[in-house]
């Protein structure tokens, strides 16, 4: 008998429930599949995601987490369009990478990971998953690469110390449902919110007892409808302002038409057309 699993949104449990620390070993999964290495959650950098009225802003970062080797990983999540989502992405990164620099002390960088969560069109054809990556520093004359790392590419215990950031953007909408890796699990429960009794995706088997709704108390349950409740309202909304601008486009088209018309009309009849022949031309 199938035991799938209906859980909460993901981008509601990243704003609150996976903030907690009893929850990290959900994002360590989920991180740890995205990155194909075992990644440990060391703390949560911002603290007022841990109120419920802060899940309802959409002007921060979702989430924010230091990682190990003191890594960091920015979680962006977009439910509808946002025009300048990618400016947002580089916004975050490139406050996260000053941040990391105090007056005066050297430039010692830690690698920025930001994973961005798109829900709505951003004109992909053929994808639902994108990696953007800077490795070093090509030769234009020759194929040398320096890295871009903290040791002008030298090695530090046998490893070369990357500094670029490096962005995945995941489309869940684009997904096909067809499972090719251990990450196309978590962007199946991506999509649908739903985790599935034969996934063994690292972190999903814990996703979908913590995130089960079932397990959810009248308040955790009342303040998780009211953000559904808020997402649907901000859909209708965006929803009218399409039409509005649809039909006003539409209006505006049909006004400059006739004007242009009868601008038409005026010049004809300056040139001494009579009333048959100026019918007869804007006919054609």
């Amino acid at each position: 008998m199938s035991q799938d699993r209906t859980i909460i949104s993901f981008d509601y449990a990243i704003k609150s429930i996976l903030r907690e620390k009893a929850n990290f070993v959900v994002l360590e999964g989920f991180l740890s599949e995205l990155l194909q290495r075992s990644v440990k959650v060391l703390e949560i950098l911002e603290s007022e995601g841990n109120k419920d009225e802060a899940i309802f802003k959409t002007n921060r970062v979702d989430l924010k987490a230091k990682i190990d080797d003191g890594e960091i990983v920015i979680f962006e999540i977009q439910v509808f369009t946002q025009v300048d989502f990618f400016g947002k992405l580089l916004f975050d990164v490139s406050k996260a990478v000053v941040e990391q620099v105090s007056a005066g002390e050297k430039y010692d960088i830690k690698k920025i990971y930001m994973i961005g969560i798109a829900y709505f069109d951003v004109h992909a054809k053929h994808d639902y998953f994108y990696h953007a990556k800077i490795s070093g520093f090509v030769g234009v004359h020759s194929t040398e690469v320096i890295p871009f790392s903290q040791t002008y590419g030298l090695t530090v215990g046998g490893k070369v110390g990357d500094i670029h950031p490096e962005y995945f953007l995941i489309l869940p909408n684009m997904f096909d449902e067809q499972i090719r890796s251990k990450f196309d699990e978590w962007i199946y429960t991506l999509k649908k919110s739903v985790v599935k009794d034969d996934f063994s995706a690292a972190g999903l088997k814990e996703a979908s007892g913590k995130l089960d709704m079932l397990q959810m108390n009248d308040k955790e349950r009342k303040v998780y409808e009211k953000y559904q409740r808020n997402k649907t309202d901000d859909d209708t909304v965006i929803e009218s302002n399409r039409m509005e601008a649809e039909e006003k486009g539409r209006a505006e088209g049909r006004a400059e038409g006739r004007a242009e018309e009868r601008q038409n009309i005026l010049d004809l009849i300056e040139k001494g057309y009579t009333p048959n022949e100026i019918k007869k031309i804007l006919s054609k």
